[in-house]
């Protein structure tokens, strides 16, 4: 079965490894007032949201909990409450390069909303949090052409191509430092947070280049005093700043997920 990009730095990292290691809490019947906090759902009449609830369940997502393996059936889809899910291609030698990330505006197995039961792709948690479950049998049941949450999905469904696509055209355009800066601001708009768990080398796998090249942009972005990295904590101390270093990317994708929600 495949894993997750595994460093051995980051493996070493003490405040990554102390979170890789934190007890976790297994799937609990999901709350009403939980399903606020997603996005999608937060979307959805009261009606709806009563509908869905008896089908998810919440449970803790450390780093690394994979969501679905390549090629393998997908079992169950998820709401992120929290945090920053991460979608990845495999090469041949199982080297892994990041064609997304999902947090709470978003649904972690789509390929299932789309009709089919696996994908040649992998998707695990990158930054710790919490989500909604609900098994596959159940989510083609409730979410059908015509309900809210379906409507909803193909729209997210549109907004994530758009990401996905101006990804590649980013890593083709601008430079690692455009780009790094771009990953930071997307990752703080998903946590809501300005403090988050990360490594140099799992943002260097995330971004597809050599972990010296990170390490040189992470230090320039410290000496003009946007971001601190320690122990495997990144804070970002100027966001307005950190913008100012970000490519045009990050605005579309921004504004393309914003649109998303217009009059929803």
């Amino acid at each position: 079965m495949s894993q997750p990009p595994d460093d051995p730095a980051l493996r070493s990292d003490a405040a990554v490894e102390a979170l890789e290691q934190k007890p976790e809490q297994g799937p609990q019947p999901a709350s009403l007032d939980s399903l606020p906090r997603n996005r999608l759902l937060a979307a959805l009449s009261a009606e709806e949201q009563r509908t869905l609830l008896p089908h998810l369940e919440r449970m803790d997502l450390p780093i690394k909990h994979p969501f679905y393996e390549p090629n393998q059936p997908i079992a169950h889809v998820y709401f992120l409450i929290g945090g920053v899910g991460s979608l990845l291609m495999l090469g041949q030698q199982g080297e892994a390069v990041e064609v997304s990330t999902v947090g709470n505006e978003g649904m972690i197995g789509l390929p299932v909303f789309l009709g089919t039961d696996a994908t040649p792709g992998m998707a695990f948690m990158q930054v710790p949090d919490a989500g909604l479950r609900m098994p596959v049998a159940a989510f083609r049941q409730v979410v059908t052409p015509g309900t809210r949450l379906h409507a909803l999905l193909q729209r997210y469904t549109q907004a994530l191509m758009v990401q996905m696509a101006q990804g590649v055209a980013c890593n083709r355009l601008h430079t690692i430092e455009q780009r790094a800066a771009r990953w930071l601001l997307q990752t703080r708009d998903r946590t809501g947070t300005d403090t988050f768990p990360l490594t140099h080398e799992f943002l260097a796998q995330m971004l597809g280049v050599r972990r010296a090249g990170v390490s040189e942009v992470a230090a320039a972005l410290q000496a003009d005093d946007l971001i601190t990295y320690t122990r495997g904590i990144m804070t970002i101390l100027d966001r307005a700043g950190l913008e100012r270093h970000a490519c045009e990317c990050y605005r579309i994708i921004r504004d393309e997920l914003a649109r998303m929600f217009d009059g929803a």
